[in-house]
């Protein structure tokens, strides 16, 4: 029997792209061994190149994942993974809110994932099964003016 493929851990960014009614746009994630998190939603994003700063990093998945071009999303927050017990290192991932107009939704072309598709934060968070770490994001953007 072959064994899994490893899971590799490294800096990533991710967009909490939030259309003009406060729905947010997620991805399905492909159902495939070797990547985090297969068959669950969560935000578009990814992995940074060497040297690559978060929001180039967002910029760049952002345009392959959506075919979609910002200029300056907003940072929103930062998680930071210890995985030295694990064998790997810290990381961490960048979210950036990226607000996303009717006609910059009906020019996304899916270019990796399953599909996608918009959801409010309620929604979401009940009914659809996240990757975790996404579903954090969402709820602390969703309800950002209660916290504090």
């Amino acid at each position: 029997m072959n064994a899994p493929p490893k899971l590799t851990a490294g800096n990533a960014s991710a967009a909490l792209l939030v259309l003009e009614d406060g729905r947010y746009l997620l991805q399905l994630r492909d159902d495939k061994p070797g990547i985090w998190y297969p068959g669950h939603w969560g935000c578009f994003g990814g992995a940074a190149d060497p040297g690559e700063d978060a929001a180039a990093t967002l910029r760049r998945e952002l345009r392959e994942e959506l075919a979609i071009e910002f200029h300056n999303p907003e940072w929103f927050t930062r998680f930071v993974f210890g995985l030295r017990a694990m064998g790997s290192t810290e990381c961490r991932r960048d979210y950036f809110v990226v607000p996303v107009t009717r006609d910059a939704l009906a020019a996304c072309v899916l270019g990796e994932g399953a599909a996608f598709c918009a959801f409010t934060a309620e929604i979401a968070l009940r009914d659809l099964r996240l990757v975790p770490y996404d579903s954090f994001a969402i709820f602390l953007h969703s309800k950002r003016a209660e916290i504090g």
